[in-house]
């Protein structure tokens, strides 16, 4: 019997990192509840015992049920019917079995009906999913908007909405707009408090809302009057029990065809306010947007680990004279440099979950208690990590997944182009990942900042000290020359105080940094486990060493007054 989790045995890996036992014992507060609910673990070693099972539960359905559906999903997909998003029958089955499998409110707290799981977990059983059917990840791994809600929400709307997430239902947030899509600040849906009803009014529409007909939203709506920044914007709560909200239309996508991309209009839909006035989109819809963009690069990841394996098959089964096509030079080069990209993904997807989770947790302590010297430390560390990996990851992820897709149809020649093989599926499926919850340009305008005041060159000093097997010594010295070029190439274009050369060359300066940290990351893993990672480890430093130098060259040979040529 197929099973996602099983039949890869990376994922394992990455359960049993050995950051795993600290965010454990935070997540569980010690095992504080072992006494409380039976299913709540009482040491480290009971925990991933837990987690391994949930795993195998979820590859297994995923692989049984999910992935043999998709075909269907993407055929049909929704359709609008009486202004409501209706879901594909297979969709409605796929969400019926992740629901009875106890799939939903993985990282929600017990007290709400989940299993507490860490972040980690949840976004591999994301990276299976959007293995399965990414159109589907878009629907179920949005159960994550539910983190959002236990951050910033009151105990009554937690109480009110979390033990139905966990039950099955499903949630969306509803941020974007005709015009305002990256410019969240010009969100214009209306929201006006009702003083005979106590309760909060929207009126307008939003636009490219995904999984858009959902149980519960989360909606960002400008709630003070004459306000056209961010600082008149508030986040609020729809129940779809309410009323008020209807799907004027299902966009028709290239890709990803399962998951309803809905515009909506709200006409005086009840709602309630979630945290404070005016903190929408400062403070409550960025750590949204940043749970999404880790979402996102599960998604990218899966996709990835799909295009991997439906290239490396073709590749062994196709025969053109006389032989397999795998055993071509540039064949089997594009299937190493896939598998390369796809572990370098999931190496740097699974490092930032685990910062994630490292600081949400000391948060989520520091509600409860004042935190201790070391824990405080903790917390610091690990918020600027996570600031500086997410969209350093999202990028590099989301790229990967389109050029390994790329590649993937490209390897299966003119019956890629077809829709007899899912790899033409995955091609489109990926195209969204680079766009959506934040585009590559506005990840590489967040990584700068990092790159600027040094937090990924620290980073890569730090995986330097990493002791590791002799044998790797080459490849590590590589890496430590390449940092050498990194550090002289960032003043290179600091130092002219130009601000448009600086943006203008941003792209390159990050995703420098990007090659080095995965770089770092893989040899670390190849260190702990050389069969699994040893050839990606060679094949990706490789690569990265070519792009670290093709970026020099670039830099180096051009000056501000270039510029001119571009505009």
């Amino acid at each position: 019997m197929a099973n996602f989790y099983s039949d890869n045995p990376n994922l394992h890996h990455y359960l049993h990192h050995p950051l795993m036992k600290r965010i454990v014992e935070l997540k569980e507060r010690n095992y504080a509840e072992k006494d409380l609910f039976d299913y709540a673990p009482f040491n480290y070693e009971d925990a991933l015992d837990s987690y391994e099972k949930v795993m195998e539960i979820t590859g297994e359905i995923l692989a049984d049920v999910v992935a043999p559906n998709a075909e269907a999903v993407d055929a049909s997909g929704p359709k609008v019917v009486n202004n409501r998003a209706i879901y594909a029958p297979e969709t409605v089955e796929n969400l019926n079995v992740t629901k009875q499998a106890g799939l939903m409110g993985l990282s929600m707290p017990r007290r709400y009906g989940g299993l507490n799981f860490p972040m980690v977990t949840f976004i591999m059983a994301s990276e299976m999913v959007a293995r399965a059917d990414a159109s589907f990840c878009n629907i179920w791994a949005l159960q994550d908007c539910a983190e959002t809600l236990y951050e910033f929400g009151d105990e009554a709307q937690c109480q009110e909405f979390i033990p139905r997430v966990c039950a099955g239902e499903t949630m969306s947030m509803d941020l974007t707009e005709p015009d305002a899509g990256s410019d969240l600040q010009a969100v214009m849906l209306k929201a006006t408090y009702d003083e005979a009803n106590d309760c909060w009014r929207l009126n307008g529409v939003k636009r490219f809302i995904t999984n858009g007909d959902s149980d519960i939203h989360l909606v960002l709506a400008r709630s003070e009057e004459g306000t056209k920044d961010a600082r008149g914007l508030s986040m609020f709560v729809y129940d779809k029990r309410d009323g008020g909200v209807n799907v004027r239309r299902i966009e028709n996508k290239m890709g990803i065809k399962g998951a309803p991309t809905c515009e909506l209009t709200y006409k005086n839909a009840k709602a309630q306010l979630c945290g404070s006035r005016r903190m929408g989109l400062i403070k409550y819809v960025m750590s949204l947007m940043n749970g999404a963009r880790l979402g996102i690069m599960a998604q990218s990841t899966g996709i990835s680990e799909a295009a991997y394996r439906e290239a490396l098959e073709y590749a062994k089964e196709r025969k053109q004279f006389g032989k397999a096509i795998i055993e071509f030079p540039p064949v089997y080069e594009m299937i190493a440099n896939i598998k390369a990209k796809l572990d370098g993904s999931r190496a740097i997807l699974y490092e930032t979950s685990r910062f994630v989770d490292m600081y949400k947790l000391l948060e989520d302590i520091e509600k409860e208690r004042k935190l201790d010297d070391v824990e405080k430390e903790e917390l610091k560390k690990y918020k600027k990590l996570a600031d500086a990996y997410t969209p350093l990851s999202k990028a590099l992820t989301s790229e990967y997944a389109n050029q390994n897709t790329y590649d993937c149809v490209q390897i299966h020649g003119g019956s890629g182009y077809m829709k007899d093989y899912p790899c033409e599926r995955y091609y489109r499926d990926a195209r969204i990942t680079n766009i959506y919850e934040g585009t590559t340009q506005l990840q590489v305008i967040a990584a700068i900042r990092h790159v600027l005041t040094g937090t990924y060159l620290a980073q890569m000093k730090a995986y330097q000290t990493e002791t590791l097997n002799p044998e790797l010594d080459g490849l590590k010295a590589r890496l430590a020359h390449l940092v050498e070029i990194y550090e002289k190439l960032v003043p290179k274009v600091t130092d002219t105080k130009d601000n448009e050369y600086i943006d203008f060359h941003a792209r390159r300066l990050v995703e420098c940094a990007g090659y080095i940290c995965i770089g770092y990351l893989l040899l670390s893993d190849a260190d702990k486990a050389p069969e699994e990672f040893r050839r990606s480890a060679e094949v990706y430093i490789n690569y990265g060493e070519t792009e670290v130098k093709k970026n020099k060259e670039f830099i180096e040979g051009f000056p501000v007054e270039n510029l001119q040529y571009y505009k």
